[in-house]
């Protein structure tokens, strides 16, 4: 597959680069800075800098034109305020679905969080977290693009084990990136996620069962 990973130079995404490139995939990286390009190429990406937060659809369409599937792997990050969840984890996730359907390409995959919900209440930095990723699961939900949103629980930077809990609703715990990033990859092949929004945590079963053997019901 060739596939487009926004924020391929975030802790996720670098991990699902390499795991696309040892898969034989063809990978291109979009992140805001160009410092970032060195690292990515020596990943096994293209790297390509286009900041979803201030670029145009014209320049997101150009930087996904000719792959077979998109990843949103952004994330506007722990130490940032309110504004930044609606500018970043909504708008940069509905304005590369636009790009996705300008571009012509049909496959996106979403990483959302554990407890994402669109009427989620409150004004805390977390709670206008949750409700950002509610309303792009949602727009991407309604998009009628081939979809899938991987929910995941608290990520660690622990060794990966390869083992992993998904279904439409999990017990809260933890989840290596390493796992998230084998998740996503598996999920990229895995026809059977189409239409389908899970939640993702550690767990007893491999991955590629785990994914292979989803029976979660579509997404509304």
């Amino acid at each position: 597959m060739r596939v487009a990973i926004a924020g391929g130079a975030g802790k996720i995404g670098r991990r699902l680069i390499v795991a696309l490139v040892e898969a034989g995939d063809e990978v291109r990286s979009l992140d805001r800075n160009p410092d970032h390009a060195e690292s990515v190429r020596g990943a096994g990406a293209e790297p390509v800098v286009c900041d979803l937060e201030r670029a145009g659809l014209p320049e997101i369409a150009a930087a996904i034109d000719g792959v077979d599937a998109v990843v949103f792997s952004v994330g506007a990050g722990p130490g940032s305020g309110p504004e930044s969840k609606w500018t970043i984890d909504y708008a940069g996730a509905v304005k590369l679905i636009a790009a996705a359907l300008i571009a012509g390409v049909r496959r996106y995959v979403l990483v959302s969080s554990v407890g994402a919900d669109p009427a989620a209440p409150g004004d805390d930095t977390f709670a206008v977290y949750v409700r950002a990723k509610g309303r792009a699961d949602e727009e991407l939900q309604n998009s009628g693009l081939d979809y899938t949103i991987v929910r995941p629980s608290s990520l660690t930077d622990d060794p990966g084990r390869g083992l992993v809990d998904a279904a439409e609703s999990v017990e809260r715990g933890k989840i290596p990136r390493d796992d998230v990033a084998g998740v996503l990859a598996a999920t990229l092949k895995a026809d059977n996620t189409i239409g389908k929004t899970f939640e993702v945590s550690s767990g007893e079963t491999p991955i590629d069962e785990a994914i292979a053997g989803q029976t979660m019901p579509s997404s509304p």
